[in-house]
């Protein structure tokens, strides 16, 4: 895609676009999944290591991804998203009434 002789991103913004309230950016989706994903390998690498410390690192990083990463994608990642958007929708509403009674 490309504007004004700028390339963009699928999902990037130009100047006359603008997001809707609680949509998250590329860069929050990004620390959203981090934070889902993070904690998740740690106990999964604890856990783990507790049953399956004999076995080959590649078969312990498929084991650990085929459990984290679908979880991560289908339940957690999107109530965070869901949760970002609420935070961010009060904050609007926040702005706004702050503006009114101005």
């Amino acid at each position: 895609m490309e504007h004004e002789g700028k390339a963009l991103a699928a999902d990037e913004i130009d100047a006359h676009q603008h997001r809707k309230p609680g949509v998250a950016s590329v860069h929050v989706r990004a620390i959203l999944t981090w934070c889902a994903i993070f904690p998740m390998v740690a106990i999964g690498m604890t856990v783990l290591g507790l049953f399956a410390e004999h076995w080959h690192p590649i078969l312990r990083a498929f084991v650990l991804t085929a459990v984290v990463v679908p979880t991560a994608v289908y339940v957690v990642v999107p109530r965070f998203l869901i949760w970002h958007g609420k935070l961010s929708a009060a904050a609007q509403r926040r702005k706004f009434n702050k503006q009114q009674t101005a």
